[in-house]
């Protein structure tokens, strides 16, 4: 395999996959209230997508590295997504959605930290550049979610279970040319995760990650609502949320001589600092020039944070439990942290309105003092040995 083809079957994933993800993620609440649930309802289903993602990202990179191989899982776990989302156009129940949900958040929300380790491997394979790569990625998630907003004029909610199902579809269908990358399976059984989770350098990562996702809790639940209070229309609204991910595309774009300049531990501190100015801004105000600076620091709360996560933990972790690495990292980050931070948000928005963004900001100046903790004592290698 060539160097362009490898990149070219790594983008086509990419794209695929947060395709998907923009099909569900923006819109999957109103199938929910179309099958009657109440506002508190469709929280509990938020939380069980978090659980699901909590539950199952460990045990599906532990299955992974064990097997050795990222390809074969990828594929059966964008399979499994698909069937399973259809198991929602029979449930009515609240009980049966929250179970659905927990399954179908837990199988997607595997693939992502599987698919990770696969793209950085290769990455460093074919010497590609993987902030490049994974653009295509958040490219598609704009572009579907832009589509999906007009279909469903026509369409109505009631589509979106079969199309997100045939979505994750394509993403199986986007796993089978990718690079079959193996890891040595007899060291990778031998090589247990205990010395990682008691490594005091991982944990002070995972410290930086459930900081840093927390501080986003409040902005993802309440954004837009506090902004529609604030006068401002819809269409205003979500230009200001693409343009959040339009910032992290430049980013990732010229990710390579970044990577370079900061380091791991030097982005996850660019996130940190972002943060703090970030949820400053919008606790302060609701003006739309100020609003619009402030969406432009997604490039660094998110796109900085990514890309510091991902390098950390390619050079930080051994290849043999690297998806294992990068599903804990997954299960803090999308499952722990926002689950419990979620709540929190609710009840200090509920008292202090737009004031609740600068608590976040100093949960964000809690995470820059973890990845400042993390640049001082960690040297760029492999922090565990096997």
């Amino acid at each position: 395999m060539t160097r362009r083809g490898a990149a070219a079957r790594l983008a086509l994933y990419f794209a695929a996959l947060f395709g998907a993800i923009g099909i569900q993620m923006p819109f999957w609440p109103l199938w929910l209230a179309s099958r009657g649930l109440t506002p508190a309802q469709i929280g509990l289903a938020a939380a069980a997508i978090y659980l699901g993602r909590m539950m199952f990202s460990p045990l599906i990179g532990t299955v992974a590295d064990r097997r050795g191989d990222r390809k074969r899982p990828l594929i059966v776990l964008s399979m499994a997504a698909a069937l399973a989302y259809l198991l929602f156009a029979a449930t009515h129940s609240l009980l049966a959605i929250l179970a659905v949900s927990v399954l179908t958040a837990g199988l997607w929300g595997g693939l992502i930290p599987v698919g990770d380790s696969l793209a950085l491997t290769a990455c460093s394979r074919w010497h590609l550049d993987y902030g490049r790569v994974r653009l295509w990625g958040s490219a598609a998630f704009i572009a579907m979610a832009t589509l999906t907003g007009r279909l469903l004029g026509a369409w109505g909610p009631s589509a979106l279970v079969w199309m997100i199902a045939g979505a994750f579809a394509v993403t199986a269908a986007a796993c089978l040319p990718l690079p079959d990358l193996k890891t040595a399976t007899e060291r990778a059984r031998r090589l247990p995760l205990r010395p990682l989770l008691t490594n005091r350098l991982f944990l002070t990562f995972l410290a930086w990650a459930a900081l840093n996702q927390a501080a986003h809790a409040l902005y993802y639940a309440f954004a837009t609502l506090h902004w529609h209070r604030a006068g401002l229309s819809d269409d205003t609204i979500g230009l200001l949320w693409s343009e959040g991910v339009v910032a992290e595309i430049l980013l990732f774009s010229v990710s390579g001589p970044v990577v370079r300049r900061l380091g791991p531990a030097g982005l996850l501190m660019a996130a940190g600092l972002g943060g703090a100015v970030r949820w400053t801004l919008l606790g302060l105000t609701t003006d739309l020039p100020v609003l619009i600076v402030a969406q432009l620091l997604h490039a660094a709360t998110f796109g900085c944070a990514h890309l510091g996560a991902m390098h950390f933990l390619q050079r930080g972790a051994p290849a043999e439990i690297n998806a294992r690495a990068q599903s804990v990292y997954a299960a803090v980050a999308s499952g722990a942290a926002p689950a419990l931070m979620s709540p929190v948000g609710g009840w200090l928005y509920q008292r202090l309105g737009g004031s609740a963004f600068l608590i976040m900001a100093l949960v964000s100046l809690g995470a820059m003092a973890m990845a400042y903790r993390l640049k001082r004592h960690w040297g760029g290698g492999i922090i565990i040995e096997g």
